[in-house]
């Protein structure tokens, strides 16, 4: 088997609150448990509500974030064991990040030439000769004019920073790049080119690619797998091809029959109650409060995963494969929420 770029093992990143006063005991429950394995060249799609942990899990991933327990592995060698200035050669040059707003992600002071070369000096990649090549190259690479290159990001448009934002992450040939909401921010008229680059990138240059954002229908087409997550938990692991009509947790039955189908429309699965407390999760399975399949094992235990290597899910009433969505639809519809 190919040795994944980054692999996470038991990852667990808890924050103290803030809202408590000076003496707060709260902590908020970030990320828990969270296993995930990312191979070379596949696309890996995140989905879930605001909060639920995307960005943490992400920052995770590109070695932002130190877990509070856990492992994070980054090819085969043990991440926050190994000494510091190994850790960020190793980041630096292997991995990419794309933020999601790109007026905030790029220095307004520095010309696009210097911003897409930063990367190449801090980590003395070439002389300034060739450097100075690479930029060029990467401008052609995400479809940016030459005539650009001495230009602040501030006369740019948005989809132009945007561009700009994934060649600096490209800059240093990253194996693996992390693009956290990259197209939240952007006009709609310009969400679908910046989509179409990411995928022409990834597959002219071999990319993989962590996808992370809240539109779950740009997620399924996009990704090889989709990772579900719900109040900082990984609750179902699927392949992008099965998840619409076959995955087997209702939580990610529910995301994805909110988007509207032209051929097939049906009528949502309402969720219905607020994302419970990250600070004061509830106990056992988190989406028991909002699950019209929930009862009292559900409130007693975290479920196991279960499934097959691909498609892995933690509950404990999974839909049936073969289970439609519009009978989920009758089936919430007639069901009595946990009190």
């Amino acid at each position: 088997m190919t040795t994944p770029i980054v692999e996470l093992t038991d990852v667990h990143v808890v924050h103290k609150a803030r809202s408590g006063g000076l003496f707060s005991r709260d902590q908020v429950h970030a990320l828990t448990a969270a296993d995930l394995t990312v191979a070379p060249g596949e696309t890996v799609g995140v989905v879930g509500e605001s909060g639920c942990g995307k960005s943490t899990l992400a920052k995770v991933l590109v070695g932002v974030q130190r877990p509070t327990s856990g492992t994070v592995t980054y090819r085969g060698a043990d991440l926050w064991t190994t000494p510091p200035a190994q850790r960020r050669t190793a980041l630096g040059t292997g991995v990419g990040m794309i933020f999601q707003d790109p007026s905030t992600a790029l220095n307004r002071r520095l010309p696009v030439r210097q911003i897409v070369r930063d990367p190449m000096d801090v980590h003395g990649r070439g002389r300034p000769a060739e450097r100075d090549d690479r930029v060029r190259e990467l401008m052609s690479l995400v479809g940016l004019p030459k005539a650009l290159a001495d230009v602040l990001p501030g006369q740019l448009s948005g989809g132009q920073r945007q561009r700009v934002a994934i060649a600096r992450a490209l800059a240093l040939e990253p194996d693996l790049v992390v693009a956290d909401e990259p197209t939240s921010a952007l006009d709609v008229s310009v969400r679908a080119q910046i989509l179409n680059l990411l995928l022409d990138l990834k597959e002219r240059l071999g990319l993989a690619l962590v996808f992370v954002s809240h539109d779950i229908q740009t997620v399924r087409r996009m990704s090889d797998r989709v990772i579900t997550m719900y109040l900082g938990r990984i609750v179902e692991e699927s392949p992008a091809a099965d998840v619409l009509d076959r995955s087997r947790h209702p939580y990610t039955r529910a995301l994805f029959s909110a988007t509207p189908g032209l051929l097939a429309p049906i009528d949502p699965i309402p969720l219905i109650g607020p994302v419970p407390s990250a600070t004061h999760p509830p106990s056992g399975c988190p989406f028991r409060t909002r699950c019209w399949r929930a009862d009292d094992v559900c409130a007693s235990a975290m479920p196991e995963p279960e499934g097959e290597a691909g498609h892995r899910f933690r509950c404990h009433h999974p839909v049936r494969g073969d289970q439609s969505t519009r009978d989920l639809v009758r089936e919430q519809s007639g069901a009595t929420l946990p009190a």
